[in-house]
């Protein structure tokens, strides 16, 4: 049984991909992980850490984000949804997660990131 590394942003981030990204094999990464979790459902291991999205993305330097403010985002949805680091769910648990933090709104986690004009329409 393979265990996705997810950090907990992405699960927000996921919500509202729509093939925009910082680079073509960034965006060819995340279409990839997005059909992998919804069409099957994985468990996903919550990291702090680069995860299976962040393998493509230019901020991953040796597998440490040069974008400190992302660990800020991960400690808040692991704050509003009582989840800690290296737990492991069901990829729909925490798609509900995410679901619950976009309903009662996304402005307080992660109003100062660059795709939030995406998120916010």
């Amino acid at each position: 049984m393979q265990i996705y590394k997810i950090r907990p942003h992405h699960a927000l981030c996921i919500q509202f991909f729509e093939g925009k990204g910082y680079s073509p094999e960034f965006t060819e990464n995340m279409r990839n992980i997005i059909n992998i979790l919804e069409s099957s459902d994985p468990f996903v291991c919550i990291t702090e850490n680069a995860d299976v999205i962040c393998s493509k993305c230019p901020h991953n330097i040796n597998g440490v984000c040069a974008s400190e403010k992302v660990l800020h985002y991960d400690n808040a949805v692991m704050e509003n949804c009582s989840l800690e680091s290296n737990s492991v769910i069901k990829w729909s648990e925490l798609k509900k997660f995410a679901e619950k933090i976009i309903s009662c709104g996304l402005e307080n986690i992660c109003a100062d990131c660059k795709w939030f004009y995406i998120c916010k329409k």
